[in-house]
């Protein structure tokens, strides 16, 4: 579904992602692992178009990317999520989803100024797919609530859920498990493997290495900018240069 071939981003001469190549296939989650500093976060931002890259080329779905801006490759499907929360804290958890959702006949000035007559139908369309969204996420009796109230892992479901609003294809997620408390990682490693059962195709950063394992196939490691190995976790643990680099212990 995406290819990057000898994708560079380089920060006045740091290289932090140097020449890395990788594929993601469609209808799976493709774990990308490796120590802090390895270039994981970067290199995501860089498929996302968040940051250019420096040069390499980047497909997807068989059009070249590599120059398109961050918006575009998101009407395209090609959507993420942060490291960090980024939820609009005070705004509701459902107007959090709601501001993602695209296409929306209200945003533009002529929408705005033909009135709720104009968009009114497609508000509540919009409202009835994001209280779909909370109810699978069970996150129901939340919906009028503050996001910057929310525990740690309800904002991850939160950005889950604004991403989903707007159909990817392809999700970009750049470690989903950060921050969440232990007994809520499960919860959210279910409702991954209910989307990629759906066919949603996922690329997971992730220092979780048992959800890693348990989610992800293929995986690729990183390590100062390149690839050091890919494949299954139970084959990567028999490649001596990972272990060293990431794997010890």
């Amino acid at each position: 579904m995406l290819v990057a071939r000898e994708v560079h981003r380089h920060f006045e001469g740091m290289h932090a992602v140097d020449g890395v190549s990788i594929d993601v296939l469609p209808g799976r989650i493709t774990g990308l692992i490796g120590p802090n500093g390895a270039g994981k976060s970067t290199l995501l931002a860089v498929l996302a178009g968040t940051l250019p890259a420096t040069s390499g080329t980047i497909v997807f779905e068989g059009r070249d990317i590599t120059h398109l801006p961050a918006y575009k490759r998101a009407r395209l499907g090609l959507v993420r999520t942060f490291q960090l929360p980024s939820e609009f804290a005070r705004l509701t958890v459902i107007e959090n989803l709601m501001v993602a959702a695209p296409r929306h006949k209200g945003e533009s000035l002529h929408g705005a100024l033909l009135g709720k007559r104009y968009w009114g139908e497609d508000e509540e369309r919009l409202v009835t797919e994001a209280r779909g969204l909370l109810a699978r996420f069970g996150m129901t009796a939340k919906e009028s609530d503050y996001a910057g109230d929310m525990s740690g892992g309800q904002k991850r479901l939160i950005e889950i859920m604004r991403a989903l609003m707007l159909h990817p294809r392809l999700l970009l997620l750049d470690e989903p498990m950060s921050g969440v408390h232990p007994s809520v990682i499960g919860e959210i490693a279910s409702y991954l493997e209910a989307l990629r059962d759906e066919g949603l195709t996922i690329c997971m950063v992730e220092h979780e290495l048992h959800m890693v394992d348990r989610l992800c196939d293929p995986v690729v490691v990183m390590a100062q900018g390149r690839v050091i190995g890919r494949g299954s976790m139970g084959a990567l643990r028999q490649q001596r240069e990972v272990v060293d680099a990431y794997l010890v212990g």
